[in-house]
């Protein structure tokens, strides 16, 4: 036990070296701290320590986090994430955000009960308020302000608006870099940004666990289970996953879709949302050519919808229903 106590306190200081040699080299501050840590490595590796010096550059410092894997003292897992943090300083936010395509938003108008109702089918706990279009983003509702407001005042779930309880909206320009944005969402506790393009419309939105997860990977939902693409459920009914190519759809359901349907269109999620005229959420449905689809549950952080619940109908070409 003594011995795995150790390994992982050198691991640890290890990090914390790698850390403080870059940053010291800009941030003089951190001289004695980095001295601290540089002592106790020699001491843990008897003077040996891995290729302890000031680092002059980021290479210098990356090729030092890869000799430290090779040796097995950091794992790749730890030496990817290290890389991905410098990275950072290169990856722009229109890489990250998500896409004006994939915002849920809400009319600055819509009621308290609304908005409260749009954030539990959609499952996102901070939701745009725009006003004409989704290029005038007047501000960002968030679900706790929402139900506060709700259990304080009853009848403000009807008789108020989304736009008179939603925060000032903050935004920021698609080519600052993912590193620039974490440290302002920092410094500032902002968890949402609204990106802008060089026109000053609404290229998308970018939140800090997009930034973060870019450092430590994608995080899996724990109900984000393996599925077959087309499940048949009877002989009028079957759960399709969102990312079923259109065309898989038509040979599955024998129907057929018009060229215009499919332009532009690969899954049977892009077409719901391209007949929507938005982001498919649960309870969303389409009927085209005597099928029914509705939208089933979100999954994962950006909580899009994975599958699609296809159900025979005796009255096709109906008015898409948000």
């Amino acid at each position: 036990m003594r011995v795995v106590l150790s390994l992982a306190l050198l691991i640890a200081l290890l990090i914390m070296g790698f850390a403080l040699g870059y940053f010291t080299a800009v941030h003089p501050f951190f001289k004695p701290a980095d001295r601290v840590i540089r002592w106790f490595i020699n001491l843990f590796t008897a003077g040996r320590g891995v290729g302890m010096r000031q680092y002059a550059n980021e290479a210098e410092l990356r090729e030092l986090v890869d000799e430290a894997s090779e040796r097995g003292l950091v794992e790749n897992s730890e030496r990817e994430m290290i890389h991905s943090v410098f990275d950072l300083g290169d990856t722009l936010v229109r890489e990250l955000m998500v896409p004006r395509t994939d915002m849920v938003w809400i009319e600055g108008e819509k009621t308290v009960r609304q908005g409260l109702s749009l954030a539990l089918r959609s499952g996102f706990t901070r939701i745009p308020v725009i006003t004409d279009n989704l290029d005038n983003v007047i501000g960002i509702a968030y679900v706790k302000d929402l139900a506060r407001r709700v259990h304080e005042h009853h009848e403000s779930e009807q008789t108020e608006s989304v736009e008179a309880h939603s925060r000032p909206a903050t935004f920021v320009p698609e080519t600052k870099t993912a590193a620039e944005l974490l440290k302002e969402m920092q410094k500032d506790q902002i968890h949402m940004a609204i990106v802008i393009d060089e026109y000053g419309g609404t290229a998308g939105l970018i939140t800090i666990e997009d930034i973060l997860e870019e450092i430590v990977g994608e995080i899996a939902d724990e109900y984000d289970l393996e599925a077959p693409e087309i499940e048949w459920l009877d002989a009028d009914s079957a759960r399709l996953s969102a990312r079923l190519h259109v065309e898989d759809f038509e040979d599955a359901c024998k129907v057929k879709l018009s060229d215009e349907q499919k332009e532009d269109v690969d899954s049977i999620g892009g077409f719901m949302a391209k007949e929507l005229g938005g982001v498919p959420i649960p309870g969303s449905t389409v009927t085209v050519d005597g099928w029914k689809l509705t939208a089933e549950r979100p999954v994962g952080r950006r909580h899009r919808i994975a599958f699609v619940l296809a159900v025979r109908t005796e009255n096709p070409n109906s008015i898409p229903t948000p």
